[in-house]
């Protein structure tokens, strides 16, 4: 295709949804793009306020999410609005499931797809959980017994704050000599009477009590228990009505979905002492003491770091791989939310279909204009080493998709651009997830008045608010990012021991349940050696992905290469760790003795835990006395024939893929400065192509080799991004490159400003001579959200210039721009610039459409004292978590801000 048929066939296709996807077809079929699909396209997390829906708004909302190039939807219902009770289904009732069945029609129809949470709010739990099987934690009394005097008590929960009932386990004396005495069947009717002979005795009287949680934001028919995630038994009780009411539904849910672990307290479970002796080889009985220490103790630390990684392994063997299995039976996959697990990451991300994180509040960037006002924000936590746990364990477990729970509380409500969105979601793309998921998309009918239903942390990406306007131009792009990002397999060289027993073996406060969270990283990640590591790797240039002891444990050598099951590698790299076991210790030498690249950065000191210690020490440290620390990482990464990625240097972001034997590079330029030069690929001997996922525009790159490099030029603003296809012979036209001339002409002039949609009225058309926010022209502009066209007649500044760059400068929210009657394109995104071709040589009409925010018409409404929250439960709240008032706001900028301006492109020729 030549590039004027691509630059026609793309700006009709922006018009509307049926040309945009027709054109998409026809690209799709010239095989340079991959094609978009149901999943390369983002999805939502869909709302269901009480499960209040019918058939004609279910419709209705699914054709506009279609319409915005939403691919999927995953049903989360939730508790209700108020007023609406008598329109309430009860969850997994008939009237509920037949929802869900036209649901899963009506996507059909449209090429979506539906997921479901497998339960109402989270986590999971319901009216099926009896306190049988509730999320259990253990419960503890302590009493002192002086030699020589008998003891003789009640024994039972004295603690008033235990409401749930507690069963008597186990009671245990412990002596200041040693002795140790299992007491237990000398309870009779819960008395006890004993007599201390030989030495002063701590007594540990221990129950199995109920943590009593409840599930968070219940939906209709979903309020009840917790479930207890540590017991297979639990599991299988939870899904019985999930077998009854599903029956007929196999294979046309796509997959079934768990949020993160936020079962709070649970740090026990029935039969976890027989659980432990099984997993960790020894009894724990004689060292409850030990184990109840709070204090910082060698031993004691040790029987914790046992207790832990139990936790963990039930977590995973008993719920969350019987939990997939469970789903598979019924042909859906599952999606699981790891993070806030009592256990190893990675293991829990890798037992799901399709792992999935999560990243919360808003984080910095150096792009000029980008706005992040700090009265509007909750500093964000997406950490990209937190990030590569989900989608390590994605490519080594050999699953292609890594999803995301995105934007959850970006900025305050109503105040999201969609410019502050793309930033954010590039950074999840860099660090390996190519399957967004929108927080989210609440239902709302249409007999819900302005501003419709709502969830209280979600972006509210609904077509009702005046951030829809745009929003296909957003989700379009993110598309065209994950048809590139899903493409082929993960290409990172380098593989990264997780040391997850150091952290198990620290005091962590005494704790016994101690969660690996995501927005408390500072407790177990920043700041350990691992993290160090990792940033150092990363920084220099180095692909990488995570490992855990259980895929060690799988892994393989082939040709040199280590080979887990969802690839190869080139090197594996222990980062300074004190304690791993002695398993895999030896797994390691193993596959150093094969041939593979194992980098120790110091010699572990111990094996963790308290099983058969001495013995276990003594033959690690036989094993370890082989192992020859590196002096430096990076010198024996490079004698592994593993080299950086030096196009860092230029400050550019970028993750790999490889595909068909090519290398697809996604470039992200989230610095101050233009990256304007050749950069340096690690391929050699290679034509490269260069795509533009804002435009989808591509061509054949201008490119050098140097030393086992090739050298492709870019040219890639702030706030921009590109990919780069390696190729061998490619035949695609040349990729424009282009200069900017010095001079810059402004366009002058009256423009006439005429309000077009939005609300709660519209605003008296004005002209205007210098641009400014249309929110000083008066109250009803100030109050006003909503679409107006800016229109001014220019003439050419230059008739001998045949490419022009149009500078929008601040743009307040998103404009889409025509040229003497002709779409041009939206921008919506810093630098908010476009390219402009063919001006008439005389006169021209400019023409922008410019979107606003919902926040001025809310803060209005609120200022007229009009009620609109009315949701039970957490109803609605700030970024903050307090009571939500839009009075206390400014109104937000609104239009454009800033003179436009005209820059003259000069179109540079190049070779290959």
């Amino acid at each position: 295709m030549s590039k004027q048929l691509y630059v026609l066939a793309f700006l009709t296709a922006i018009v509307c949804t049926s040309c945009q996807l027709k054109a998409q077809d026809e690209l799709d079929k010239k095989e340079t793009w991959p094609a978009q699909t149901n999943t390369t396209k983002p999805w939502t997390r869909w709302w269901w306020m009480g499960s209040a829906v019918d058939k004609p708004n279910i419709k209705n909302n699914l054709i506009k999410l279609h319409n915005v190039g939403i691919g999927g939807v995953e049903i989360a219902p939730i508790y209700g609005v108020k007023g609406e009770e008598n329109n309430f289904r009860d969850y997994l009732s008939p009237e509920w499931m037949a929802m869900l069945d036209y649901t899963i029609h009506i996507a059909d129809s449209l090429n979506m797809q539906v997921d479901l949470t497998l339960g109402t709010g989270w986590p999971y739990g319901g009216p099926q959980v009896t306190p049988e099987f509730a999320a259990a934690k253990l419960i503890s009394q302590n009493y002192q017994v002086k030699k020589g005097k008998t003891f003789n008590k009640t024994i039972a929960v004295e603690n008033p704050k235990e409401k749930q009932p507690a069963k008597l386990l186990y009671v245990l004396a412990y002596a200041e000599n040693g002795n140790y005495e299992d007491l237990t069947s000398l309870v009779k009717n819960q008395q006890l009477q004993w007599t201390a002979t030989d030495s002063n005795y701590d007594i540990y009287a221990i129950f199995e009590g109920k943590t009593g949680q409840k599930v968070k934001r219940a939906a209709p028919g979903g309020d009840g228990f917790t479930l207890d995630h540590y017991s297979k038994a639990a599991l299988n009780a939870y899904v019985k009505p999930f077998d009854t009411a599903l029956v007929g539904f196999n294979g046309k849910i796509r997959s079934i979905f768990n949020d993160s672990f936020e079962v709070y307290g649970t740090d026990f479970t029935p039969n976890f002492f027989e659980a432990f002796q099984n997993l960790r080889g020894y009894d724990l009985k004689p060292y409850v003491n030990l184990l109840l220490k709070k204090a910082d103790d060698p031993l004691a630390n040790r029987i914790k770091s046992d207790y832990r990684e139990t936790l963990s392994d039930l977590l995973l063997h008993d719920f969350d791989e019987p939990w997939t299995a469970w789903a598979n039976s019924k042909a859906f996959k599952s999606r699981l939310q790891a993070h806030g697990s009592p256990g190893n990451l990675i293991d829990m991300y890798a037992a799901a279909d399709i792992p999935e994180c999560e990243t919360f509040g808003s984080m910095p960037y150096d792009i000029p204009g980008f706005r992040r006002e700090q009265e509007d924000i909750r500093e964000g936590d997406a950490d990209p080493v937190m990030l590569k746990f989900s989608s390590s364990a994605a490519h080594i477990a050999g699953k292609p998709l890594t999803s995301s729970e995105t934007f959850t509380w970006l900025r305050d409500h109503f105040k999201v651009a969609l410019s502050q969105c793309k930033p954010e979601v590039e950074d999840l793309f860099l660090n390996g997830i190519n399957h967004v998921f929108l927080h989210g998309t609440t239902y709302s009918p249409d007999r819900a008045a302005w501003p419709g239903w709502k969830f209280y942390a979600s972006v509210n990406f609904n077509p009702n608010l005046t951030i829809g306007e745009s929003e296909s131009e957003l989700f379009n792009y993110i598309a065209n990012c994950q048809s590139m990002l899903q493409s082929g397999q993960a290409n990172n060289d380098v593989l990264l021991y997780w040391p997850i027993y150091d952290v198990w073996d620290d005091y962590l406060k005494g704790t016994l349940f101690f969660q690996f969270k995501i927005h408390s990283l500072d407790e177990w990640l920043h700041g350990t050696p691992f993290y160090k590591t990792t940033t150092n790797l990363m920084q220099q240039g180095y692909s990488l992905d995570f490992i855990s002891d259980n895929f060690i444990a799988q892994a393989k050598v082939e040709n040199g290469h280590i080979i887990v099951p969802g690839g190869q590698y080139k090197s594996l790299v222990i980062p300074h760790c004190d304690n791993m076991p002695l398993k895999t210790l030896n797994k390691l030498m193993e596959l150093q003795k094969q041939g593979a690249s194992i980098i120790f950065e110091n010699k572990p000191k111990s094996v963790p835990g308290n099983f058969n210690l001495e013995q276990q020490n003594t033959e690690l440290q036989t094993v370890a006395k082989t192992i020859t620390p590196s002096s430096d990482v990076f010198s024996d990464l490079a004698k592994a024939n593993i080299h950086p990625e030096t196009l860092v240097n230029t400050g550019l972001k970028y993750i790999k893929r490889a595909v068909d034997g090519e290398t697809i590079y996604y470039l992200v330029n989230h610095t101050a400065e233009l990256v304007n030069s050749l950069i340096p690929i690690n391929s050699n001997n290679k034509d490269v192509i260069i795509f533009d996922p804002l435009t989808r525009h591509f061509g054949q790159a201008a490119t050098k080799n140097s030393d086992n490099k090739t050298l492709v030029k870019v040219q890639i603003e702030p706030g921009q991004s590109l990919f780069l296809k390696t190729e061998t012979n490619s035949e695609i036209a040349d990729w424009n490159y282009f200069e900017t001339e010095k001079e810059t002409y402004p366009i002058s002039g009256t423009w006439k400003l005429e309000f077009t949609k939005g609300g709660p009225k519209l605003p008296q058309a004005a002209e205007i001579s210098d641009l400014d926010s249309w929110t000083t022209l008066g109250p009803e502009y100030e109050a006003f959200s909503g679409t107006a066209k800016y229109s001014i007649s220019f003439k050419n500044p230059d008739a001998t210039v045949k490419h022009w760059q149009l500078h929008l400068g601040d743009v307040r929210e998103s404009a889409k721009v025509w040229l003497n009657g002709k779409l041009v394109g939206t921008a919506w995104s810093v630098p908010y610039q476009l390219q402009l071709d063919n001006l008439n040589a005389g006169d021209n009409q400019l023409t922008i459409e410019v979107t606003n925010l919902a926040a001025n018409r809310i803060r209005a409404k609120e200022m007229r004292g009009e009620e609109w929250k009315n949701f039970y439960e957490i109803n609605m709240v700030d970024k903050d978590y307090q009571k939500f008032d839009a009075t206390k706001w400014n109104p937000m900028p609104s239009g454009l801000l800033n003179p436009i301006t005209l820059t003259p492109l000069k179109l540079i020729t190049h070779e290959k």
